[in-house]
């Protein structure tokens, strides 16, 4: 993974508005989007009526910071050919990616709307090339849907990385980084197992399921009728 200069610059190069939202950023990550502006405030070393004089509303602050997350998260590169062994979950929770954006992108897709959206569309996006790479190096097999095998990955990526959030309320952004890639290798001999070998013995579920979607039963005809 190549990861090109991405955090902030230091407190004394920003500005205020700056530094409230690096504040809100740290803050949302560490404490949801619940985080007050008394506590935003605290952090920055600004009085709660900057933050109202820069941004007026809460909303309008989450807005800003939803966007400076997702720059740098567009400033993530990827490489899936030179890591071939690295798994999904490792490539959105890599140690060198700063903790409070990994949990800030998991709080907003937990949150759900639109910066959900958009931060889950990236994370495919950003995957998708890494993906075809892999494919054509004969690393993976071709899918008879790409897409829809690339977002399961993700999304199953994500939800992993989100129930552990949940399980660890308390955990600061560096505590559930570091307790996820403690997961992850834990997880290494399962998720290499299904991935290498597979699961199910036999391809008799594949080809029932092949069969049903390129013929599905129309819905007009009785249930008894298809079985008769």
């Amino acid at each position: 993974m190549h990861i090109t200069p991405a955090v902030a610059a230091p407190d004394s190069d920003l500005t205020a508005r700056a530094r409230i939202r690096e504040a809100a950023i740290a803050c949302f990550a560490s404490q949801g989007f619940g985080a007050s502006f008394t506590t935003i405030a605290k952090s920055a070393g600004v009085s709660p009526g900057l933050i109202t004089h820069h941004f007026g509303s809460k909303a309008a602050l989450r807005s800003e910071c939803d966007a400076e997350v997702l720059r740098r998260y567009q400033a993530i590169k990827t490489d899936g050919v030179a890591n071939p062994s690295g798994s999904l979950l490792h490539y959105v929770a890599d140690p060198s990616i700063a903790a409070p954006l990994l949990v800030y992108i998991l709080r907003a897709v937990h949150a759900g709307g639109r910066a959900a959206r958009e931060f889950l569309e990236h994370l495919v996006d950003e995957a998708r090339e890494a993906m075809r790479a892999s494919v054509e190096a004969g690393l993976v097999r071709p899918s008879r849907d790409d897409e829809a095998r690339l977002r399961y990955l993700i999304f199953q990526s994500i939800g992993a990385l989100l129930v552990e959030l949940l399980t660890m309320p308390d955990a600061t952004p560096d505590e559930f980084v570091a307790a996820a890639l403690a997961s992850q290798r834990d997880q290494m001999l399962p998720m290499l197992e299904i991935f290498t070998e597979g699961m199910l013995t036999t391809r008799q579920m594949l080809d029932d399921y092949l069969d049903y979607v390129g013929d599905p039963p129309r819905e007009d005809v009785p249930a008894d009728a298809v079985t008769a």
